[in-house]
């Protein structure tokens, strides 16, 4: 049987904030309960919905912002969702929400559906900085929704922070860290602001209104996340995430670990038998296509050995511990210390990367500049004349 992660796309906010490039909307009259129609038709038509061979082990429901749905669409996705989790025995159900947009009556609805996990927008503590990403909540809304949240019985909380925003400080940025342990989540994702095109926050800063913090603040406040977690008992596990014992997010380091995964709704992205998709991101079009029953996917990629082995590489060196030599062998057919000999060798005497008997992995050096780091060994992978030295399994295989 497939053991597949499932990501539900709820193409909704109630404001776009000024750095996210997503794809939301805010809604129209009418417009989420046919979207709801059309996610539960997508959902009951694809393999998640009907195919016995196809077991959904995680699911994640994000967007857009999944609680700002009406109470009536609301219930009725997260009812179906429910039962798809129960019938499959999910072993983690996440939800993303502001902390804006949590009422007691969606929280109880979620904890029936068998939600388990929630992942809350922070981003911030500070009034200032909150207003500069055009965010909808106040520093007092946070303790505030934590609280609803535990009243409701959920034992696993996430908070999404960010570090780099205009006007933060190293200051600030640690007093956010100290505010989040406080609240006692079992899980923290800091990432640092990134001025995406398209985007307000891109436009104010190519007109002067907003001046980015420095590449040596970011840093540095990336480097004081590291270590004020560490010492709150936080576990680094990833680039941007760190978690208490057990409370790793279970969907997320499947697509680290390159497993496969459904993606349903407007501009859904998913991962299977080696292929990557994607949904049309419109929601107009979404709702015709599926609702006359049609495919949704207006993007298909069958990734080639060398270019699976590049971005397989890239995902898995985001993990702390590394790429695992053995298992990227297994999957690839390539053994990654030939087929990355040129970047190993430029960025080992740099001290960014280290080669042990089972693993490569970042240092904490190379943790600073990651991105560039993975970039050489995707363009390793491009140029590479090798081919397989065995048939690669793919990860598509893994069963339960």
């Amino acid at each position: 049987m497939l053991a597949v992660g499932l990501y539900v796309h709820i193409p909704f906010c109630s404001r776009k904030c000024a750095y996210c490039d997503f794809y939301s909307r805010v809604p129209g009259p009418g417009q989420t309960r046919l979207v709801v129609d059309a996610l539960l038709a997508e959902l009951d038509s694809g393999r998640a919905g009907r195919c016995p061979s196809v077991r959904v082990q995680t699911i994640f429901v994000g967007g857009g912002t999944p609680t700002v749905l009406p109470t009536d669409d609301f219930g009725r996705l997260f009812r179906s969702l429910g039962r798809l989790a129960r019938r499959d025995a999910a072993v983690e159900f996440t939800v993303e929400a502001n902390p804006a947009s949590v009422d007691d009556a969606k929280a109880a609805v979620l904890r029936a559906a068998g939600v388990d996990r929630i992942s809350l927008g922070v981003q911030s503590f500070h009034v200032a900085e909150l207003a500069c990403l055009d965010r909808l909540h106040s520093p007092e809304d946070i303790p505030r929704t934590l609280r609803r949240l535990r009243r409701a019985g959920f034992e696993h909380v996430n908070l999404d922070l960010i570090f780099g925003i205009p006007g933060q400080s190293l200051a600030s940025w640690t007093d956010t860290l100290r505010r989040a342990v406080d609240l006692e989540p079992d899980h923290l994702a800091c990432y640092g602001l990134t001025y995406e095109p398209g985007t307000p926050l891109e436009a104010r800063r190519s007109l002067g209104h907003v001046q980015p913090c420095g590449e040596a603040l970011e840093v540095e406040m990336y480097a004081r996340a590291i270590d004020y977690l560490a010492e709150a008992g936080f576990e680094h596990y990833e680039i941007s995430n760190f978690a208490r014992a057990s409370g790793r997010c279970r969907h997320n380091l499947g697509y680290w670990l390159g497993e496969p995964y459904l993606g349903i709704g407007p501009a859904a992205a998913g991962y299977l038998d080696g292929q990557r998709t994607r949904n049309v991101a419109d929601m107009t079009e979404y709702m015709r296509r599926i609702l006359a029953g049609e495919s949704a996917v207006v993007e298909r990629e069958q990734l080639d050995a060398l270019a699976h082995a590049g971005e397989a590489a890239m995902l898995e060196l985001r993990l702390i511990d590394g790429l695992d030599r053995e298992r990227f062998q297994r999957r690839t057919g390539f053994d990654p210390v030939r087929l990355f000999a040129e970047p190993l060798a430029s960025h080992g005497v740099g001290g960014r990367v280290v080669v042990t008997g089972s693993h490569i992995r970042l240092t904490r050096a190379g943790l600073f500049v990651a991105d560039s780091v993975m970039a050489d060994f995707i363009a390793a992978a491009e140029v590479s004349p090798l081919a397989p030295e065995r048939p690669a399994t793919g990860t598509e295989l893994h069963g339960t």
